[in-house]
């Protein structure tokens, strides 16, 4: 979705409402804004600190006119420096404060994995357990409007690999606001990832402040047949893919799965250990990635109970395309879940 229609959705107070359809609604982006404010009216430790934040667009929306509320002592505009910001924000935790660095795009914490994975992910570790490093490190994934092969990528299983860090992949408003929430509160170094195209999505959303526990995956729909991994925007395409094949008498069992560090296996094997058949869809790279990670629990774990081989989808290996028409191709969606899922049965 273009910026110039972002813009123009105008994103106010009066949003914040939500729609009454038997219960509060909200967007994607205004799930995050209402974790933001309600975090930081609870504790004035807690600081943000980002390229852009208190930019009239507020980071798609998601941090609009908080350095109103809250002042610029809390709310911080950063300059382009991703490593740096990061090493702050670190230094900040370690003083006692909850720092929330945000970064439009995910593409630019590589400019910052040395502060992630030599710093934020270790000091605990190193000194004993005599330092916690409560920082949350929020960065915007995924497809766009041709952006091409740096600007829209979905790396997110590379921090997956160090011990010390979470990593968090909400899928709806709900994850939104309380995976947000918990992680903030989490004492530990938490990366939250989340897909752009998530932010107009409407869901029921409780007004009331709440945490999600990390670590544990959702049940998104029950079902029979076969189990579908999914997480992110993928949880979506694989709702969608899940009640077009319930017309053809495939019941599909849809897990979201919230976190992938930690990944919540037991709610994964009792599902494949139901169905006897999983596929995995990810927004990853095939090489390495959490399709791979999951493919090889499921076999050195359940390997009795699958009723056929583990199937994945993943992005090709090859770097992003730009164009629309390749975009469409490169991207999983629902056709190509559905048709992975028919080669099952």
């Amino acid at each position: 979705m273009p910026w110039t229609k972002l813009q123009a959705d105008k994103f106010t107070k009066k949003d914040l409402d939500g729609e009454q359809i038997g219960k509060r609604t909200l967007t994607f982006r205004n799930a995050v804004l209402e974790a933001f404010r309600q975090s930081m009216e609870a504790d004035p430790n807690i600081i943000l600190l980002g390229e852009g934040i208190d930019d009239p667009g507020g980071v798609f929306g998601s941090t609009l006119d908080l350095h109103k509320e809250f002042g610029k002592r809390r709310v911080m505009d950063t300059a382009l420096a991703e490593n740096g910001i990061t090493g702050i924000g670190i230094g900040a935790a370690l003083t006692g404060l909850r720092p929330v660095i945000i970064h439009m795009r995910i593409d630019f914490l590589l400019l910052a994995m040395d502060q992630i994975v030599n710093h934020a992910a270790k000091w605990h570790y190193m000194l004993g357990g005599k330092v916690r490093v409560p920082i949350t490190i929020r960065a915007i994934m995924g497809k766009g409007w041709g952006s091409g092969a740096q600007h829209s990528q979905s790396f997110y299983s590379i921090f997956t690999h160090f011990p010390g860090l979470k990593v968090i992949l909400p899928a709806s408003p709900y994850d939104a606001k309380g995976l947000l929430i918990a992680s903030i509160k989490d004492n530990n170094p938490v990366i939250i990832i989340e897909h752009r195209w998530l932010y107009d999505q409407r869901g029921i959303v409780p007004e009331e402040p709440y945490s999600i526990p990390l670590g544990k995956a959702a049940l998104a729909k029950a079902g029979k047949d076969v189990t579908l991994i999914a997480s992110s925007l993928l949880v979506a395409e694989s709702m969608q893919a899940a009640q077009e094949l319930k017309r053809e008498n495939i019941d599909t069992e849809v897990i979201n799965l919230r976190t992938i560090k930690p990944i919540d296996k037991e709610t994964i094997f009792n599902s494949v250990k139901k169905t006897g058949k999983a596929v995995i869809v990810d927004m990853g790279n095939p090489v390495c990635g959490i399709a791979s990670e999951i493919s090889a629990l499921l076999v050195q774990n359940v390997f009795e109970y699958l009723k056929a081989p583990v199937k994945v989808i993943t992005l090709p290996d090859t770097p992003v395309p730009s164009c629309h028409v390749l975009e469409q191709a490169y991207f999983p969606n629902k056709e190509k879940i559905k048709d992975i899922i028919k080669s099952l049965m």
